[in-house]
């Protein structure tokens, strides 16, 4: 592992950033910095993609809507969804959950964990559980078994999370039980500081979605830089070619990337554009 004060050497030709936004990109009030602006422009001129790669669902996409440059394109859901924030955050591919698997995942860790409330994220909006925290006062609370429930199979909005909530477990204690009881079924990971899970279909994450972003592109992973803080990040850091660990970043995290930057209050992210952009000569690349 290379820290902050060792710059980790660079990749001969980097044609794509992907970096995550909570805790990454944006700073603790949820803005991102002049610096941090500048650098992903500087960065588009350079010839190099951005891709913001996010727990977010498409709807809380604002926070860089203004930042977007060439393509436009996000991967949100953790790999659920590829939107396009040129079209206010539209849905242009889904990787969903499917309710039968949602339904088994609920079972599980109810079974393991008791007192585990659920919301269902869909590509419409999301819906909450009775004692699950409540964010959106239009949402409809209901079981987790009714909210999964189908009128006629394959009519409802595609489900791209699941989120489970404990009052009790620790964040990385849950994260272990669940996916002991229900790993089989779903991709289980966290983002959050608290102990909230984050369900999504087998195999989606966000190096699998962000790799067949690249693959459309033909760009190989290691022309990838890739950042992150938590968690959810763990399998596209370990994917991308080169890869950083804030110097806020969840301990797994750390020991999944190849190298260290600062932490996201001082703009890690833009630091290290920066020193892509200074090594492939000001801008242009090599």
């Amino acid at each position: 592992m290379t820290s902050a004060t060792d710059p980790l050497p660079l990749p001969p030709t980097v044609r794509l950033i992907a970096t995550d936004l909570d805790g990454t990109l944006l700073r603790d009030d949820k803005s991102v910095s002049e610096r941090t602006v500048a650098a992903l422009a500087a960065a588009e001129r350079a010839g190099i993609e951005v891709f913001f790669v996010t727990g977010r669902p498409a709807r809380w996409m604002d926070v860089v809507s203004d930042h977007v440059h060439g393509h436009g394109l996000a991967i949100c859901a953790n790999g659920a969804a590829v939107v396009d924030l040129h079209a206010g955050g539209k849905l242009l591919e889904v990787r969903p959950l499917a309710r039968a698997s949602a339904l088994d995942v609920v079972q599980r860790l109810r079974d393991a964990a008791p007192g585990t409330t659920f919301a269902v994220e869909t590509a419409t909006g999301i819906h909450y559980e009775p004692g699950y925290f409540h964010l959106d006062p239009g949402a409809t609370v209901a079981v987790a078994e009714k909210l999964l429930h189908e009128e006629e199979p394959g009519s409802a909005a595609p489900v791209l999370k699941l989120l489970a909530q404990h009052g009790d477990l620790t964040p990385d204690g849950f994260l272990t039980v669940a996916r002991t009881a229900a790993g089989d079924l779903a991709t289980i990971t966290r983002s959050s500081p608290t102990s909230l899970l984050e369900v999504s279909g087998l195999g989606v994450s966000k190096a699998s979605t962000l790799a067949l972003c690249c693959a459309e592109r033909g760009i190989s992973s290691d022309e990838v830089v890739a950042f992150g803080d938590m968690p959810n990040d763990v399998e596209m850091l370990t994917w991308a070619g080169t890869s950083f660990a804030m110097g806020n970043a969840h301990p797994d995290v750390v020991a999944a990337a190849s190298g260290r930057t600062v932490a996201n209050n001082d703009d890690g992210v833009a630091v290290v554009i920066e020193r892509i952009l200074a090594a492939h000569g000001a801008g242009q690349q090599a």
